[in-house]
């Protein structure tokens, strides 16, 4: 199942320059996007621009931004580990018939993207619900064009979704408990 999936959206690929060019965006460029916008929402929000004294501002809300972008980093280090222990072959690796977009040399599972992404998006979802959804949504284009572009399978872009979800909750729980105790 998890190769018929994979062929399925990788099909999608070398079928039109212009659908390429959209699954590398998706794939390589629109991750630096979400990330800027992420950094960006989480200063508008809480009004550090707006603020009259800006940096007061920011060293009350300072919790928020750090947790968001601890739980993607922290997501994103575990995946990198795992990587080191599991050693699975990218699918260009294990199919000559397929060519990546773009070159990959290191291991496929769990995808480093799809873990920082997904813990991203749901650490911004436990605080914000509304926007949550969105970069929910963006996690999971990043994780269908990385299928597409023929650099991960399904199982990858899941494996990395249910570590970097897994992440973001405990690194919320032992916020909160060491919140609780301050």
């Amino acid at each position: 199942m998890n190769n018929q999936i994979f062929f399925t959206l990788y099909n999608l690929a070398h079928q039109s320059l212009f659908l390429d060019k959209i699954i590398v965006f998706f794939a390589q460029i629109f991750p630096y996007i979400v990330v800027i916008s992420a950094g960006i929402f989480l200063l508008l929000h809480n009004e550090v621009f707006y603020s009259s004294n800006p940096f007061r501002e920011l060293k009350q809300k300072w919790k928020e931004i750090v947790l968001v972008f601890f739980s993607g980093i922290s997501a994103w280090c575990i995946a990198s580990l795992l990587k080191i222990f599991i050693h699975t072959a990218r699918p260009f690796q294990i199919f000559p018939n397929v060519v990546a977009l773009f070159p990959k040399t290191d291991f496929a599972f769990p995808s480093g993207h799809a873990t920082f992404f997904i813990a991203l998006a749901f650490a911004i979802f436990f605080s914000h619900k509304k926007v949550g959804y969105y970069f929910i949504f963006f996690a999971i284009l990043i994780g269908l064009a990385r299928i597409m572009a023929g650099v991960h399978f399904p199982i990858d872009i899941l494996g990395g979704y249910f570590i970097g979800i897994l992440v973001a909750y405990l690194v919320r729980l032992l916020y909160a408990k060491i919140k609780s105790k301050i």
